[in-house]
Parts: structure tokens; C-alpha cells; sequence
């Protein structure tokens, strides 16, 4: 199913579009692994252009979906993918528990598990070089891209964020999001009728779970649908959990990519990422992309795009060769 034929899918079945998750069906077939196994989920890995031949730098994707819904199968930028597979890298892409089922700190401890199993058996399992891997993700999966900054061990060798975040409880996510108010209204009940308990990562197409991020986006409740903590009477709690917050010198080289028109993710919350990076002397680069939507998913010529998806790489690159 190509992007055209899934969003077409979603907008048919749900009150408004799901954003630009795209089909990783341009990439080659994976070879699949199961990383860990709880509270009931089957969690796996899709290890992407690995060769038993030559060792491998590799790419741990991070998929975005707000925490709440996406999996392994989609690489928010598949043409992003393809150029780190045609670079000579392998691409490692992991599933991690949702909320609000399950809440962030067992999603972030997923997040871990899978990066120590990469380091650990992946050298053995799929050939790859675990000193020479770098961290990526969009949307949510930015946001945990720039986590694993400073809660994993080794650290990585470098980070690249595609519209994501380094604070979760700032009034863009702990307040009614102008955005999505002018959607149609998400009732609580259909919102929670969307969500069920159990293992979230294998789930059906177009995904119902959209409905649930869309009603917390209306009312103002993402921090505390996902953690079970409220911003607004346990703020000091976010702090461990908000990049921005934890960067320091030692902080992985990062690249941020940002479109200044994004409504779903401020572009703000990169130029904060910026700052905060150049405030401790953090080798980074910001490309900030003048009209650019949610992951650049519109508002950007594909030439453009192209460019800029070339220069992460290129950073990338130079912190992994």
C-alpha cells in the first residue's frame, strides 16, 4: 500500500487525516526480531540492508505517532531511509509499547532495552558496528531520539530529530492545541473506544488509536494521558523526561530538522533545542526549513526536501565513518 492509497484509507475512516506516516514499503523486506517480550507484547526490531559480509554503522529508528500510535513498519521519511541504506548503512527500526496503556517511563525503559540489545547482539545477529551508530526518529520518535541524548549508555554518536521536541509539558502539549480545535470535536468516549488494552504495536490499518491522540490534543491532556502525571500540580516530575531540559557537554552531536510552519510539533521546540545545545558547546546543525510542515510533509518542494534530508545525512556521516 503506497502513502497515497493509506492516508486515503484513514481520511475515509476516521473524522480527520491522520498526518504523514508513510508506507516503508520502498525499503527492502527486513529481517525481523524479537528484542524483548512485556507486559504481554511481543516487542521486535525490523533490521533493514544488514550484510554478513561487511560490517555495518547503523541507524536505530525511532518511530513517531505521539507515543500512542505507529510502529516499526513506518519510516516517517522513507526517502530519509533510503539514503542511509544507500550510504552503506544498516537501519535498525523498533516497536516500544503506547500509551496510555502503557505510560512513559516503561516506553523509555523500551527504548533502552532495544538500544542494549543493538549494542549487544546485534554485532553477532545482523553484522553491525555498534561504535558507529547514530539514533534518528521523527515526531515522537525525535523526541526520543533526543531522550536516548542522555539516557542511554554507550551514548550515541550522533542524534538527527525530524519535527521533534525537547520539552513535553510546555502549554503546546498541556493546553487545547489551536490546530486540532479546528477539527471535528473527539467525544471522550469515542477517544478511549479507540484505545484498548494489551500489546499496541501490532496494530490495524488505518489506525484507530489517532482518534484517542487527537482528543488529547483538544483537550490539553497529552502529558498526563502518557505519563499519568499532571504538568500543572507535578512540573519538577517532567524534568527527567524532557530533553531540553538534560543537555549537557557531553551530549551527543545532534541535527535537528524542523519546518517553520509545522502544526503539529512548534517549530519553536527546535530553535530551544538549538540554543540550548549551543549553550553548552554541543557540535550540532539546525535546518530550519522555511514553510516546511509536520516532518516536511508538505510545504517543501521535493527538491528542497532532498537537500535537506542530504545535509543530515552528510552530518550524520561524518560522526559515524
Amino acid at each position: 500500500m503506497n502513502r497515497r492509497e493509506f492516508v486515503a484509507r484513514a481520511a475515509a475512516s476516521l473524522p480527520i487525516a491522520l498526518p504523514g506516516f508513510l508506507s516503508a514499503e520502498q525499503l527492502p523486506v527486513p529481517r525481523t526480531y524479537t528484542y524483548k517480550k512485556a507486559g504481554g507484547c511481543v516487542l521486535k526490531a525490523d533490521v533493514y540492508g544488514a550484510s554478513f559480509t561487511v560490517k555495518k554503522p547503523v541507524i536505530f529508528w525511532i518511530h513517531g505517532g505521539a507515543l500512542i500510535f505507529g510502529t516499526r513498519r513506518y519510516i516517517e521519511a522513507p526517502r530519509l531511509g533510503e539514503l542511509f541504506l544507500s550510504n552503506g548503512y544498516a537501519l535498525v527500526s523498533i516497536d516500544y509499547r503506547l500509551a496510555p496503556e502503557t505510560k512513559l517511563p516503561a516506553i523509555i525503559k523500551d527504548v533502552q532495552d532495544a538500544y542494549r540489545w543493538v549494542h549487544e547482539l546485534g554485532p553477532r545477529l545482523f553484522n553491525i558496528d555498534p561504535g558507529r551508530l547514530a539514533v534518528a526518529g521523527g515526531s515522537a520518535g525525535g523526541y526520543l531520539a533526543l531522550m536516548a541524548g542522555f539516557c542511554v549508555r554507550p551514548r550515541p554518536r550522533a542524534l538527527l530529530s525530524l519535527s521533534g521536541y525537547g520539552d513535553i509539558d510546555g502549554p503546546w502539549y498541556s493546553q487545547p492545541s489551536p490546530h486540532y480545535l479546528r477539527h471535528a470535536l473527539v467525544s471522550k468516549e469515542e477517544a478511549f473506544d479507540s484505545v484498548v488494552n494489551g500489546c499496541v504495536c501490532e496494530t490495524p490499518e488505518p489506525n484507530p488509536r489517532f482518534r484517542f491522540y487527537v482528543y488529547c490534543r483538544q483537550q490539553g491532556l497529552w502529558p498526563e494521558e502518557v505519563t499519568g502525571r499532571n504538568p500543572h500540580t507535578e512540573p519538577r516530575w517532567f524534568d527527567r523526561y524532557c530533553p531540553v531540559r538534560n543537555v549537557s557537554a557531553e551530549y551527543p552531536p545532534s541535527v535537528l530538522i524542523h519546518g517553520t510552519a509545522d502544526t503539529d510539533v512548534p517549530h519553536q521546540e527546535s530553535v530551544d533545542m538549538d540554543a540550548k545545545l549551543s549553550e553548552f558547546g554541543v557540535e550540532h546543525r539546525f535546518l530550519s526549513v522555511p514553510g516546511g510542515g509536520h516532518e516536511l510533509d508538505n510545504g517543501v518542494a521535493p527538491d528542497v526536501k532532498e537537500k535537506i534530508f542530504e545535509q543530515g545525512l552528510a552530518f550524520i556521516k561524518a560522526h559515524t565513518g
